[in-house]
């Protein structure tokens, strides 16, 4: 152990299902290894680090950490902050005018005694976190930063599986489950199922996979109508992967004739650039986040494409559903539990060498559980369409894979 008296803990950015568990595995690995170590949760995300406010890690909260197991959701919050966006930060009051965030944060680390900062989220939380340390750094205050990868859509380069996107997969499933019911609502009924991802398909894909592996297990009365194929998946469509819609809607609309409905799932990233280019055109002003990302639920990529396919399917009704909410906040399920314990101990043996870094399985190292350098962590990810999963999964809807497409980050 190289002299650390005192960690801070915080989650950033969307919700996923491991930041509660994540925090319950950090305290009580520093509890097992090093109990004599202090610890601190900065609230809600960088917000609470530049504005000074945390909660202290007490006897009573260390003895009920694996309660955090059981929850979804981050009990000491988050939000959405870039240090290294001065105006942002200005206007939401959290720095004042002519402030440097990354000194404003800095000082209230070393006010707070921090040794250690985890961070718990994706890409941008990290990235976030490499600016701070570099910045710590150069002014000559040791800082050592252990970030833990956190994304439902599991696209940070070159961590092989965030945590928190199997959860999500497996609950999108179950959402799923139910909503298809509405196909029988009405005749000639569209249903899309929106799911979280923006330049990412894995969880599109993913959860499509879960839902039709849990259908298969199902038994029908097709005689009556409750048959397999009105409640399978039809479609598939995600940021990385080309997409023919008038040859994929002549090929729904024969579905639509024959069973009544139509069964689509779409990354909420598929065709952005199309809308977006439409939005543009038309003079709107396309509503961006502080990191500059186009804010998904204004745009509705999902309603977009339902509209589209409506007219084509000549659709009486089209149902549009996003899972992303439900998903997101879910408690951890066993296989991400397993990983996200083993991250969490890594992170704590990380820290007690100083070792500054994101944890999670480097794909450029042979999948070694390590603390990946800041500098190689990316997000933007896109999701291997030529895996051997996705291309049996295409098939069995009988849908065409579509040619590779770049996506943009």
């Amino acid at each position: 152990m190289k002299d650390v008296k005192k960690v801070a803990l915080l989650t950033a950015g969307g919700l996923a299902p491991c930041l509660s568990s994540a925090i319950g595995g950090l305290i009580e690995q520093y509890s097992k290894v090093a109990p004599k170590v202090k610890m601190i949760c900065y609230t809600s995300g960088y917000k609470g680090l530049l504005l000074g406010e945390s909660i202290a890690v007490t006897s009573g909260i260390r003895k009920n950490a694996a309660i955090l197991h059981k929850h979804g959701g981050s009990p000491i919050g988050n939000s959405r902050v870039k240090l290294t966006n001065v105006k942002d930060c200005v206007k939401r009051g959290l720095v004042k005018e002519g402030e440097n965030p990354l000194e404003v944060a800095a000082r209230q680390l070393v006010k707070d005694g921090v040794d250690v900062l985890h961070t718990i989220g994706g890409d941008d939380t990290n990235t976030t976190a490499a600016d701070l340390a570099a910045y710590l750094k150069h002014n000559n205050y040791d800082l050592t930063v252990v970030g833990l990868p956190k994304t439902i859509d599991n696209d940070v380069f070159p961590i092989r599986q965030s945590l928190g996107a199997w959860t999500a997969a497996e609950e999108g499933a179950k959402y799923f489950e139910n909503v298809v019911a509405e196909h029988n609502a009405n005749p000639r009924m569209l249903i899309i199922h929106e799911v979280m991802g923006r330049n990412c398909g894995w969880l599109t894909a993913y959860t499509a996979q879960v839902y039709r592996d849990r259908l298969a297990k199902m038994k029908f009365v097709p005689g009556i109508g409750l048959s397999k194929i009105r409640k399978d998946v039809h479609a598939i469509f995600i940021p990385e992967m080309a997409i023919d819609i008038q040859a994929e809607a002549a090929r729904l609309k024969k579905i639509m004739d024959e069973h009544d409905c139509v069964n689509i799932f779409i990354s909420e990233g598929a065709g952005l650039e199309a809308i977006v280019a439409q939005m543009t055109a038309a003079g709107e002003v396309v509503p961006r986040d502080a990191f500059g990302h186009v804010k998904l639920d204004a745009v509705n990529p999902g309603k977009w494409f339902g509209k589209q396919f409506a007219e084509m399917l000549i659709a009486e009704k089209v149902l549009v559903q996003k899972s992303g909410y439900f998903a997101r906040a879910a408690a951890a399920n066993k296989e991400d539990l397993k990983l996200i314990k083993r991250c969490a101990n890594k992170a704590v043996e990380c820290a007690l060498q100083r070792v500054s870094g994101v944890v999670g399985e480097d794909e450029d190292q042979g999948n070694t559980l390590r603390a990946i350098e800041f500098p190689r962590i990316k997000g933007g990810k896109p999701f291997d369409i030529d895996v051997k999963w996705f291309g049996k999964l295409l098939a069995a809807i009988g849908q065409t894979k579509g040619s590779k497409v770049h996506v943009h980050h």
